[in-house]
C-alpha cells in the first residue's frame, strides 16, 4: 500500500515511538479547539459583512467591543459580572446534553429562580441571620429551578414529549408567572413604575468578591461548573449518564436507570439556572422584577455549544460572551448602531457553530485510529 508523501498519517508514523501517546492525546484533544475557533472566525467574518452592509466598519466594531469588555480593570469587573449567571445557565444547556437531550428552556427557570428567592426572602429579611437568608434563598431558586426543568426530562422519557419543544414553552409559561407574582401577589407597593417584589436590605445583598466591583455569583459559578465536571467525568452516576447519551437502547439493556438519569440531570441542570435567578436578585436588581428575564438562559445556549458541553470550558467562553455583552452600550453609543447588534453577532455565531458540528470527526490529523489504518 502506498501513502503520499505529504499525509498527515505518514509524518506522524516517523515521529520517534515515545512521542506517539502524546500526539494521540494532543490530536483527541485538538479537534474542538481548532474547529470551535475556526467558527469563531467564521462567524466574525460573516458578521462583518452584515457590519459593512449598513455602513460601518467592522475594525471600529471588533475594538469597541474590545475596549468594552476587556479593555480596562472596570470592562473587565463588567464583563465578569456578567459572566456569573451565563456559567449557571450555560451548565444547564451542557448537563442534559450528555445524556442526549437538547434543553433550551433555562430561561424560565432563571425568572422563576428568582422569583421564588425574593418570595422566601420577604418573611426572612430583616428577622433571619444574613447568612441563613441567603442560603434559603438559593435553596428555594434551585428546588424551583430544579423542578421546572426536571419537568421537560420527565415529560420527555415518559410521555415522549420532546424536550427541546417542551422546555421551550415551559420558559413563556415561566415568564407570564414570573409577571403574575410581580405585578400581584408578591408586588411592592410603593413600585409604581416598575412593578417589583420589596426590595431586600443591603446588608442581606450578595456583596462582592475582596478587591474587585464583582459579586460572589461569579466564584459561585465557576464552584458549579468545577463541581459538574467532577460528576460527569470522575463518578458512576455521570459515566452511566454518559453510556445513556451515546445509546439509550443498550443503557436499557445493561440495566441503567435511564429515566432516573434523564430527569436527574435535568432537574440539577435547572436548580443551576434557578440558582443563577437567586443571584441576579440577591447581587444586582435586589428584588425580582421584569429585568430576570435577561436572555441570560438564551446566551448560555450559546456559552454551552461553543464550550462543546464541558463544564470546565463553559468558564472561558462565558466570560468571552460576558464581554462581547458588556460592550453592547459602548458600541450604540460610538456608532449609532442599536444595542442588540451583539445579539446579531451571537445568533450568527450559533448558526456557524451548529454547521461547524458536521466537520467533527472528518478530519484524519484529529483520528489516531485512522493514522494506525493508513500504515
Amino acid at each position: 500500500m502506498t501513502i503520499e508523501a505529504n499525509d498527515p498519517a505518514m509524518v506522524i508514523a516517523e515521529k520517534p515511538a515515545s512521542l506517539r501517546p502524546v500526539l494521540e492525546w494532543i490530536a483527541r484533544r485538538a479537534e474542538p479547539v481548532v474547529i470551535g475557533l475556526a467558527a469563531i472566525l467564521i462567524g466574525l467574518a460573516l458578521f462583518s459583512l452584515f457590519i459593512l452592509a449598513v455602513g460601518k466598519s467592522p475594525a471600529t466594531l471588533f475594538q469597541l467591543m474590545y475596549t468594552g469588555g476587556f479593555g480596562s480593570w472596570f470592562s473587565v469587573q463588567n464583563s465578569l459580572s456578567r459572566a456569573a449567571p451565563l456559567l449557571l445557565t450555560a451548565l444547564c444547556v451542557a448537563l442534559p446534553a450528555r445524556l442526549g437531550l437538547v434543553i433550551i428552556g433555562g430561561e424560565g427557570a432563571v425568572v422563576l429562580g428568582g422569583v421564588a428567592a425574593a418570595a422566601m426572602a420577604l418573611p426572612l429579611a430583616g428577622t433571619a441571620p444574613v447568612f441563613l437568608t441567603l442560603i434559603l434563598m438559593a435553596i428555594a431558586a434551585m428546588v424551583v429551578g430544579g423542578i421546572w426543568i426536571g419537568l421537560a426530562g420527565f415529560l420527555r422519557h415518559y410521555r415522549g414529549v420532546n424536550e427541546t419543544i417542551s422546555s421551550l414553552l415551559l420558559s413563556y409559561i415561566a415568564i407570564a408567572l414570573m409577571n403574575q407574582f410581580v405585578e400581584g401577589l408578591l408586588r411592592d407597593p410603593a413600585s409604581l413604575n416598575k412593578p417589583s417584589t420589596r426590595p431586600l436590605p443591603a446588608e442581606y445583598m450578595l456583596g462582592n468578591i475582596p478587591g474587585m466591583d464583582v459579586h460572589w455569583g461569579l466564584v459561585i459559578g465557576i464552584l458549579a461548573c468545577v463541581v459538574s465536571w467532577i460528576v460527569i467525568e470522575a463518578t458512576s452516576y455521570g459515566f452511566a449518564a454518559r453510556i445513556a447519551g451515546g445509546n439509550v437502547r443498550a443503557a436499557q439493556i445493561q440495566g441503567l436507570p435511564v429515566g432516573k438519569l434523564i430527569a436527574g440531570f435535568t432537574a440539577l441542570a435547572g436548580s443551576f439556572a434557578g440558582l443563577a435567578g437567586m443571584i441576579e436578585v440577591a447581587a444586582v436588581q435586589g428584588s425580582a422584577n421584569a429585568s430576570l428575564a435577561a436572555s441570560y438562559g438564551y446566551t448560555g445556549i450559546l456559552v454551552a455549544f461553543l464550550a462543546r458541553h464541558n463544564p470546565l470550558a463553559i468558564i472561558p467562553v462565558a466570560i468571552l460572551l460576558g464581554g462581547i455583552d458588556a460592550s453592547g452600550g459602548l458600541i450604540q453609543r460610538r456608532m449609532g448602531l442599536p444595542d442588540a447588534t451583539v445579539l446579531v453577532l451571537q445568533g450568527t455565531l450559533f448558526i456557524v457553530i451548529l454547521f461547524c458540528e458536521t466537520f467533527y470527526g472528518r478530519f484524519k490529523i484529529f483520528n489516531p485510529d485512522l493514522w494506525k489504518r493508513s500504515l
